[in-house]
């Protein structure tokens, strides 16, 4: 069997510095907003090259909080509408809807599955406030020309990344500072994966900083006293140790997956298969290796009779779902393709090269 994502293999490399740091906290009992959070969240602020960052509990309640917090500090107000890629996780949407915004989909370049700003332009009217762009499966959405149309028009642009920890364009500047903020996901099985659930926002603004630090603690400054209706959403200190453990093999980490995706792609020839579109730089993480399918389920069912694990990101597209069923009569004919056609390959740092030429092999031959 060859595994889609070998977390205890992933996690194995780590044990001894998760021990030492896990009895450091058992012995300090600093659980929650202690000096680990503190550490970590100036270590990703800086790794990200923003101002910023604050532990929350999960990507979602990142994206939430940004929103929540440009909605308290009077840069957004509930009915506002936000460009929002129809080719996403369900999250990115959840977080509009749960901060009383209003969801406008845009169809994602069939290339890159991403937003650009040639799409997005046409949606551009007065209602709308801010951009919400997704780094999808790693790569970085067209950030300098989506940052340039949230500039002519006055609006925010703000970063989901929770799929691209460390992806940076080639003058440097990383995921997390692309924007005006950004939120990220440390699920286990992310870039930068967590031992739990967890998250991030980065930003260089400082009033965001200081509104999302109150919500996500109940709106309490001081214990006991609320200033604002807050949440309770707040990335624990064991967690935060954790990740500052593999926040320093991080590129390393990236630097593996780009070559074994540089191995896939110069490897595998079916024509049956359509490979993700690479230029070679530092923008794609890959999180996810993509690839298309006329027949999926064909080729399911092949993968599995030769144990080769496989995540499909996503079967079903957003407007698709039950939860959002008013949404469900848009017409976005490429989102609906990309959806029925898309599997993804196995992907990470710690595959081995047989691993790696073994799925090619098999691809190939299928």
């Amino acid at each position: 069997m060859i595994k889609f994502l070998d977390l205890h293999k992933v996690n194995a490399r780590f044990v001894p510095e998760y021990e030492e740091v896990l009895r450091s906290t058992v012995q300090n009992s600093s659980y929650i907003l202690g000096d680990a959070l503190k550490s970590f969240e100036k270590e990703f602020a800086t790794y990200c090259g923003a101002d910023y960052s604050l532990g929350v509990g999960n990507g979602l309640d990142a994206l939430t909080l940004i929103l929540k917090g440009y909605i308290h500090i009077g840069r957004l107000k509930e009915g506002d509408e936000v460009i929002v890629p129809a080719n996403t996780f369900v999250a990115t949407i959840l977080s509009v809807l749960h901060a009383g915004l209003q969801p406008i989909f845009v169809e994602p370049n069939y290339l890159t599955y991403n937003l650009d700003a040639e799409a997005v332009m046409p949606k551009m009217t007065p209602s709308v406030k801010a951009i919400i762009m997704v780094h999808l499966y790693g790569q970085l959405a067209d950030a300098v020309g989506l940052r340039d149309l949230a500039e002519k028009f006055n609006v925010l642009l703000i970063e989901d990344a929770a799929q691209a920890h460390g992806a940076c364009l080639t003058t440097g500047q990383r995921a997390g500072n692309l924007g005006d903020a950004a939120a990220f996901s440390f699920y286990p099985s992310k870039n930068l994966g967590a031992l739990g659930d967890g998250g991030a926002i980065t930003t260089n603004d400082e009033a965001l900083y200081e509104t999302v630090a109150l919500l996500r603690n109940y709106g309490s400054q001081e214990k006991y006293k609320n200033d604002v209706i807050g949440f309770n959403s707040r990335l624990d200190d064991l967690q935060a140790a954790f990740l500052s453990i593999k926040l320093k093999c991080l590129d390393e980490d990236n630097d593996q997956r780009r070559r074994i995706a540089q191995t896939y792609l110069k490897g595998i020839t079916n024509p049956k298969i359509k490979l993700p579109q690479y230029s070679g730089a530092k923008d794609h993480v890959f999180y996810a290796f993509v690839v298309e399918v006329e027949d999926r389920n064909d080729l399911l069912r092949y993968l599995d009779n030769h144990a080769i694990q496989y995540v499909i990101h996503y079967p079903i597209p957003p407007h698709k779902q039950l939860a959002l069923k008013w949404f469900s009569n848009f017409h976005l004919p490429i989102t609906e393709e990309i959806h029925k056609r898309i599997v993804s390959l196995p992907m990470s740092p710690v595959m081995t090269t047989d691993e790696v030429e073994t799925v090619i092999k098999l691809i190939n031959a299928y």
